[in-house]
């Protein structure tokens, strides 16, 4: 008998007044899987992940998460999720401790069993020399694993992470993916996350890309970027629109520009790169990568991440 998947999705949808955040979103996470749901700010997945942890209420579609439906059983999906927000709403004035002991009497825990999960949660995340500290003199990224640290306490089916390495430098960026992929070996809980950070979702299982409230491409990371098949060019240039047209003639492409660097994808970067070399002796630079989720979603959508659409 297969399991029940960990969310069940269909048409699910939330006005504000006459915008559309989310238009009718239709999917399926698998229980202990790591899903990422990616796209640019404002495509609608923090609206997304409101509605399935039961603090937005859908202007239309049905979900249901661990098993319960949304609106007949709000109380119930709470119970068995675990959220963390992009903002961090830890009181600052209790210590690490205090903060875990609080939110362990929160779910009904006896005092036995929360002082063995506070002390498992604080060394999974290193804070366990903290935890005397008050929370004030914590930095962002010690803040964030504390966020994480209580977000597992009640052992929940299903861990929502709304952005969770939003505002981090690249070293503490590092250290929460590390702890989010201990989290996911252990195989007990799903994980949901959401970010714009399209790089981060390569270890997840299944992503589903999102763009103005739709979901525009789903699947494993893997498979989404063996499906694009094609290399990218990166010409760096403090001249991109004289470089441009150039680009364009030796390579027969329109090339996408970001900045100082234009791009171009090819089906094999080895015979295009000859034709580009004369530029690097007018001062260019010259890279080959192979694809990523980010050129998927700029392939699928026309534009970058941070772009606004045309029109």
């Amino acid at each position: 008998m297969a399991s029940v998947p960990a969310i069940e999705i269909a048409g699910l949808g939330r006005d504000y007044g006459r915008l559309r955040a989310v238009d009718a979103v239709d999917l399926e996470v698998g229980a202990g899987t790591f899903f990422g749901f990616l796209g640019p700010n404002g495509a609608g997945k923090t609206t997304t992940i409101r509605m399935l942890t039961t603090l937005l209420h859908p202007s239309r579609g049905t979900a249901r998460v661990a098993g319960l439906d949304i609106r007949d059983d709000p109380l119930g999906v709470r119970r068995r999720i675990g959220v963390v927000f992009q903002e961090t709403t830890l009181d600052l004035d209790l210590t690490a401790e205090e903060n875990l002991r609080f939110c362990t009497r929160l779910y009904g825990l006896s005092r036995r069993e929360s002082a063995i999960r506070i002390d498992e949660a604080l060394d999974l995340f290193g804070l366990s020399d903290r935890r005397h500290a008050r929370v004030r003199s914590f930095s962002g990224g010690m803040r964030r694993a504390l966020d994480l640290a209580r977000g597992i306490l009640h052992r929940p089916a299903i861990l929502f992470l709304d952005e969770p390495t939003l505002g981090l430098d690249p070293a503490q960026r590092r250290r929460i993916w590390g702890f989010l992929q201990a989290l996911c070996a252990q195989g007990s809980t799903t994980l949901f996350l959401t970010t714009h950070y399209l790089e981060e979702a390569d270890p997840c299982d299944a992503v589903a890309i999102v763009d103005h409230g739709r979901i525009v491409a789903s699947g494993d990371p893997a498979s989404l970027k063996r499906g694009l098949g094609r290399d990218r060019i990166d010409v760096t240039t403090d001249r991109p629109d004289e470089v441009a047209p150039r680009v364009r003639e030796l390579t027969g492409t329109e090339p996408q520009r970001a900045a100082n660097r234009l791009s171009v994808f090819v089906e094999d970067a080895d015979p295009v790169l000859p034709l580009l070399l004369p530029l690097t002796h007018e001062g260019a630079e010259i890279g080959v990568s192979h694809p990523t989720l980010e050129d998927v979603f700029v392939d699928i959508t026309g534009r970058g991440r941070g772009e606004e659409p045309a029109g």
